[in-house]
């Protein structure tokens, strides 16, 4: 029996389900299959549910091998990091892993190659100095004796480098000036101390003694007014050569203090004043003017005391300086007190 151009098995067509490979392409025989097989697995749903995993396992399979020829799945999903526009993807964490550690080992062995630094040390440098004739031996910071522009020179020239062996040779200074010196660089004053009275609201010098030779009592002196300069052969007033001392240390507060001590002095002996004033004169500048000014108002005011004094009119004929600058004070004196008469 022929049917479409093409035989049909009479014995196939008697078994139901089947049919001969004709009818591979036959609409109706396909799907007659296919509800067979729907059949079949409604009949066996264990054998569906483990046909469904093979199937699954399959396509993860399939899968995991084209990540893994793309690059590898763990750059791709753990890896991968944009850190800026300018950069694709970041390195992976296992490669920067060793690219830090190549980093930490080079630094320690950089660290290892090359010494430590050394601390900085504060290290106070002693300096002895050798003084007078004597050569007493005074022992100072060097730090404080460069405070004086002086010794910071003299410092700097002589003491080049880590010098272990830090000596000044001093041979032209007096040690009780120097002494005086180094009380003020280190304490801002020296022996005897300028002292403020609060009961009298007046400065006063440390340790003074009230001079009631004075008619008012308001002076006082100090026992510690002058000392013996071989220098000058004689005794010269403290104040007076601590003054010359500073101008050479170029220490301007410690001349300033001196001449204020000076002033609260009382109950000097001419020769001594006159042989500080010689003294000011021969360790001092032209332009220095405070204290030899100082001098030459102190000798005008006393002038009554002066006049008499046979040591004024030893010195005089012996010739100084101070007494042509004398002179010239008490002109212009006597000019000043002239002007004021007429004015009156």
């Amino acid at each position: 029996m022929k049917t479409g151009g093409y035989e049909r098995d009479p014995v196939l067509e008697r078994l139901p389900g089947l049919s001969s490979c004709g009818d591979a392409h036959d609409p109706a025989a396909a799907s007659f299959a296919l509800l067979s097989f729907n059949r079949f697995i409604r009949s066996f749903p264990l054998v569906g549910f483990l046909l469904s995993l093979l199937c699954l396992y399959t396509w993860m399979s399939l899968v995991y091998f084209l990540l893994r020829s793309m690059g590898g799945s763990s750059m791709i999903f753990k890896n991968r990091s944009f850190t800026s526009k300018h950069h694709r993807a970041g390195k992976s964490s296992r490669s920067s892993r060793k690219v830090r550690e190549g980093h930490k080992k080079a630094k320690m062995q950089k660290e290892s190659a090359c010494p430590p630094p050394k601390r900085r040390v504060l290290c106070f440098h002693m300096v002895s100095l050798i003084v007078g004739r004597e050569q007493r031996m005074f022992v100072a910071h060097e730090d404080v004796l460069s405070r004086s522009p002086f010794f910071n020179v003299v410092l700097k020239d002589q003491f080049v480098g880590d010098n272990p062996e830090r000596v000044l040779g001093l041979p032209e200074e007096e040690p009780e000036l120097l002494s005086c010196i180094l009380e003020f660089l280190y304490k801002g004053d020296y022996y005897p101390r300028l002292i403020h009275n609060k009961a009298q609201d007046a400065w006063e010098l440390e340790d003074a003694k009230q001079d009631f030779s004075i008619p008012d009592g308001s002076r006082s002196s100090s026992s510690e007014a002058t000392f013996f300069h071989p220098g000058t052969g004689g005794l010269i007033l403290r104040d007076t050569a601590v003054y010359c001392a500073a101008e050479k240390y170029g220490l301007g507060e410690l001349k300033h203090l001196a001449l204020r001590k000076q002033g609260l002095q009382s109950g000097i002996p001419i020769d001594v004043i006159l042989r500080s004033a010689r003294y000011v004169y021969d360790n001092t500048p032209d332009s220095e003017y405070r204290l030899r000014a100082h001098y030459l108002a102190m000798i005008i005011r006393t002038r009554d005391i002066f006049k008499d004094s046979g040591t004024m009119q030893f010195e005089m004929e012996m010739g100084h300086p101070i007494f042509f600058d004398l002179f010239v004070a008490m002109c212009n004196h006597l000019d000043d007190l002239e002007e004021m008469s007429m004015n009156h």
